[in-house]
């Protein structure tokens, strides 16, 4: 199944769901006694490898980080080769001063935002969606 390429449909059926755990990015250059399943997003840069991990998890692991976020998934099955979905939630964030970092993967797209803004976000994601139904 490949997913929704309509944008229209995108954002009128995106159902935004708020994570209630806590995640930090963190960077890492060796490994670390953690499994698999535990991580919530890996990307590898020449710098080193970032970490998507549960705030606990870090913390168990005496893990650096500075950035708190809170997680939305947008429930919609949406294409790796859909255009204009990020740039539509991550416009309307940004006019309303907030911040996201985006993880697209096979199903579903992820939204970090800062966890002092989720309640926020969830309104203005919620907001758009509304407006395109």
């Amino acid at each position: 199944m490949s997913g929704e390429t309509d944008l229209q449909k995108l954002l009128a059926q995106m159902e935004p769901q708020l994570h209630e755990k806590e995640y930090v990015f963190v960077h890492v250059n060796k490994t670390l006694p953690i499994k698999f399943e535990e991580i919530q997003g890996m990307f590898k840069e020449k710098e080193g490898t970032t970490l998507i991990l549960k705030k606990e998890l870090a913390e168990d692991l005496k893990l650096d980080y500075d950035y708190v976020a809170s997680c939305i998934t947008l429930a919609v099955h949406s294409s790796l080769e859909a255009v204009g979905l990020t740039a539509a939630f991550s416009t309307a964030l940004a006019n309303n001063n907030i911040s996201c970092n985006v993880i697209a993967a096979y199903f579903h797209d992820h939204i970090f935002v800062d966890k002092h803004d989720a309640t926020r976000a969830m309104e203005v994601l919620s907001t758009l969606s509304n407006a395109n139904n």
